[in-house]
């Protein structure tokens, strides 16, 4: 049973950072994409950043280019998401997401994921 269990949220100041952690049970990384999706209050999950498990290739929505970083510890089966220079317009829940298929088309499309972890809370004060 794949299980994702997010870490790492909080309340912190615009243009602070956080570093969002996912641990990941049950499967195998290099069979998988992994990544991070966040749902605003009144808006749709968005996908925000990607990792291919193959490849290491990385995908990032245009809005967090060049702020955030996804990386991964496979000795760990964690997935992280450093987050900089925040600001309030990323306040959100963050979760972390696995599936198959190619990651920049998993990124755009949440419906075919295949499994979510419960969320964490990252709150940006301005």
């Amino acid at each position: 049973e794949v299980q994702l269990v997010e870490s790492g949220g909080g309340l912190v100041q615009a243009g602070g950072s956080l570093r969002l952690s996912c641990a990941a049970s049950g499967f195998t990384f290099n069979d998988y994409n992994i990544g991070w999706f966040r749902q605003a209050p009144g808006k749709e999950r968005e996908g925000v950043s990607f990792i291919d498990g193959s490849d290491g290739s990385t995908y990032y929505a245009d809005s967090v280019k060049g702020r955030f970083t996804i990386s991964n510890d496979n000795a760990k089966n964690t997935v992280y998401l450093q987050m900089n220079s925040l600001k309030p317009e990323d306040t959100a829940v963050y979760y972390c997401a696995v599936g198959v298929g190619p990651a920049l088309l998993l990124l755009r499309v949440p419906r075919l994921l295949s499994s979510w972890g419960q969320g964490t809370q990252v709150t940006v004060s301005s």
